[in-house]
């Protein structure tokens, strides 16, 4: 009895600890920056950004321009992969569906301004991001709506907030989407999606979760503190949180 009592208690404990370890494993995440067609100079701004949010928040960062990491195996360490103005046609259609199993096994996206510019042969990437660029006008001041108040990567932003940013209109807007920004086309020139124009969204995918936001065209961005608490808490859906 008293063998039976202490082969489960060194079995409790191992367990215990085991569990203690998983848990404090820091959560990690890849930076996905190929650019196949127009390449933002920002994308080093951003990648030194998200990089010292997840040493200020105990995430670990990976960053990768090569494609290749779009495998079974290298997917598998990542609680979501962040596109950053990523263009062009970045998959081979091996990568892609690697990236759609990804998904759909419960993995997390966060798309960054250009991610949307991509893709466009693969309609599942644009249904994941949950709208396709359009186009943009020149860079300018604009008034961004907060739709969504209480949502983390919004509730520390004005209501109305005048930045200057690189515009993007949209095409084929997933309807399912959960808008938490938009831009008023009245308070500026060149838009083309009239009264319902999102700039920042989030929805659950197939499975995993996607988070997009259109802002983050220029260095000073990455230094903004309202908008780094906008990606971070973006970044933080997407990896389930």
């Amino acid at each position: 009895m008293k063998r039976t009592i202490l082969s489960f208690l060194i079995i409790f404990i191992f367990s215990f600890f085991a569990e203690v370890k998983a848990g404090s494993a820091p959560k990690r995440i890849l930076i996905f920056y190929k650019t196949a067609a127009f390449k933002h100079l920002s994308i080093p701004s951003g990648i030194a950004a998200i990089s010292k949010l997840g040493r200020e928040h105990k995430f670990q960062v990976d960053t990768s321009s090569n494609a290749s990491v779009f495998n079974k195996e290298s997917l598998k360490k990542y609680k979501a992969v962040v596109f950053l103005s990523t263009s062009g046609d970045m998959l081979d259609s091996i990568q892609q569906l690697n990236f759609e199993n990804y998904i759909r096994s419960g993995g997390g996206y966060m798309g960054i301004h250009g991610a949307s510019a991509g893709e466009y042969g693969w309609s599942w990437y644009g249904r994941l991001v949950g709208a396709v660029f359009n186009g943009h006008p020149v860079q300018q001041q604009a008034t961004f709506k907060v739709i969504d108040p209480n949502h983390s990567s919004t509730r520390h932003l004005p209501a109305l907030w005048n930045i200057k940013e690189e515009l993007y209109n949209f095409k084929n807007i997933n309807p399912d989407i959960h808008v938490l920004l938009t831009v008023d086309e009245s308070s500026y020139k060149g838009g083309t999606n009239g009264a319902y124009h999102p700039m920042a969204w989030y929805h659950k995918f197939e499975g995993g979760r996607a988070f997009y936001t259109a802002l983050g065209h220029a260095d000073d961005k990455y230094t903004e503190p309202l908008f780094l608490k906008h990606i971070l808490e973006g970044i933080r859906y997407a990896m389930g949180k």
